[in-house]
């Protein structure tokens, strides 16, 4: 959020705000975090901050010169999004691994995703499924449809191009597609393992 901020600051953006409103995990609609973990991280209930087999995928794949493609667990996205900065670095990614290690010792599961729920970026300047649920859908994260929250959940690859209220084909696409993955991880009920 900071580093937004800064940006919109240096740019000269007088009308640049940021939407934020915490919520308990009580307060999100259980389709919000079972959409997340369907787009995110399917193996969240699973690993421990890592996924193994998603790393030795993205090496593989982006060995092959194609373009990059991440492996980050909600956890490494925790991490990343609450005490480090953006961008492609050893050290960051180095650091990130470090801080993903201690939210996974300290917390349990339902804390990483209800943190990762409310920091996680939905649209430019619109940090947390309760603000983003305000701003596109005009109601509370806890009433969210499996269809909204897969929407939300199909912009996070890169939430200041993709639009949640205005949805390009893609995110369409996307969008059904993480409905599809909801409903083969178990929809409400893999939260149970949590």
């Amino acid at each position: 959020m900071l580093g937004s901020r800064i940006d919109a600051l240096v740019a000269g953006e007088r009308a640049y705000r940021i939407r934020y409103d915490w919520v308990p995990l009580e307060r999100i609609s259980a389709n919000a975090a079972i959409a997340d973990i369907a787009s995110e991280d399917q193996t969240f209930a699973e690993h421990f901050g890592f996924d193994l087999e998603m790393i030795r995928k993205a090496v593989d794949h982006n060995a092959k010169g194609r373009r990059i493609r991440g492996a980050s667990t909600i956890t490494q996205q925790v991490a990343k999004n609450l005490f480090l900065w953006s961008g492609r670095s050893y050290l960051r990614k180095g650091l990130e691994a470090w801080f993903t290690i201690w939210i996974e010792v300290l917390w349990p599961k339902s804390r990483i995703l209800e943190v990762y729920l409310n920091v996680a970026e939905f649209g430019r300047g619109t940090y947390g499924v309760e603000a983003a649920s305000q701003r596109f859908f005009d109601k509370p994260a806890k009433r969210l449809t499996r269809s909204e929250a897969a929407r939300l959940a199909a912009v996070l690859p890169n939430p200041r191009r993709l639009r949640a209220d205005r949805p390009s084909a893609y995110v369409q696409r996307r969008t059904a597609t993480i409905e599809a993955q909801m409903r083969a991880i178990g929809g409400a009920a893999y939260l149970k393992q949590l």
